[in-house]
């Protein structure tokens, strides 16, 4: 058997590429790729993605964790399952991307950035996703796993990409049990890799931000537990654990900050945690020609970064919404 993180990390291969329990058959498809399908009849397709930023590490030891409980035959599997480190040179280097975001490159977008190692990974994990779900009958997931840079003052949240048709009832039902603080709707289509899946192969897709970036080794995973039992009930699938706490909270993104000029400026200090509450008439950001004053009574901020390339988001600024607005 091998060890899917390890084997990443020393930018091998396993020496069989292909192997089977009696419980699943694997196939390995590449660097950090792996195609786990039951030996038993199936209703669910599923992604789990991690590491599509190489140091957000939480996730991607998770997701290693899994794979080697259902390898070892540990845990039982009800779904055919994909397995994607997303930027294995950047997760060997402890860093969000060498080149460019790869976050921002799906859909063909990675056409528009220099050409790199990240541009060609994107465009192979585009192909390997359309691949696993060609011709797929079963219900569709992609559940892609990330940890933010900077503190959250709701520290686990889900991003929902845009899209036309409804969101899964038995996604959000998943995202009720992993106890997320807080979920965010795109209002426009985006490069993200859960925009991706749900555009291109229909499937229903989120982003997961479960805390903070930490090396490898400094991750407290009882933090990740809520989301642990949710999505391994999904692969196994066992009946989801009942959500503690309060009600998640549902906000929707009003506008995207994106940065033209190099004499950009954000008015928040570099330790603003995302969520946090801005109130009607605050300026913002400003740049040449433009400016953004919060225009709803109250207005929260999410990813904010003035250190962007051009052209890129700087942040994104929401609003609350009911939970009606999902369906």
């Amino acid at each position: 058997m091998f060890d899917l993180l390890a084997l990443t990390l020393a930018g091998q291969a396993p020496a069989n590429q292909q192997g089977e329990n009696l419980n699943v058959r694997w196939r390995w498809l590449g660097e950090g790729l792996l195609e786990i399908t039951p030996r038993q009849a199936y209703r669910q397709a599923v992604v789990l993605s991690a590491g599509i930023h190489g140091n957000e590490t939480a996730p991607i030891e998770l997701l290693n964790q899994w794979v080697n409980t259902l390898l070892a035959g540990e845990r039982p599997l009800a779904v055919r399952l994909l397995v994607v480190l997303g930027n294995p040179a950047a997760i060997r280097a402890g860093k969000r991307y060498l080149h460019s975001d790869m976050n921002r490159m799906f859909g063909g977008r990675y056409r528009d950035f220099n050409h790199s190692g990240e541009t060609v990974r994107a465009q192979q994990l585009e192909q390997v996703i359309a691949a696993f779900f060609d011709g797929e009958e079963a219900e569709r997931f992609h559940y892609d796993l990330h940890t933010a840079i900077r503190e959250s003052r709701l520290p686990r949240f889900g991003i929902l990409p845009f899209q036309t048709r409804p969101y899964s009832a038995d996604m959000l039902a998943v995202l009720d049990a992993a106890d997320l603080d807080a979920l965010v709707i795109h209002s426009a289509p985006g490069g993200t890799f859960s925009h991706f899946s749900s555009e291109h192969a229909a499937a229903a897709s989120c982003t997961l931000e479960l805390g903070k970036a930490k090396p490898f080794g400094s991750n407290d995973l009882q933090q990740f537990a809520a989301i642990n039992r949710a999505l391994q009930a999904v692969v196994s699938g066992e009946p989801l654990p009942s959500r503690p706490g309060v009600a998640l909270r549902l906000f929707r993104v009003e506008q995207s900050l994106i940065k033209r000029s190099e004499d950009f400026r954000l008015h928040l200090s570099d330790d603003t945690a995302n969520f946090t509450e801005l109130k009607q008439g605050t300026l913002l950001c400003e740049q040449p020609g433009e400016e953004y004053r919060v225009q709803h009574a109250s207005e929260w901020i999410l990813f904010p970064n003035p250190a962007v390339a051009l052209g890129l988001r700087a942040g994104m600024v929401l609003t609350e919404v009911p939970r009606s607005t999902l369906y």
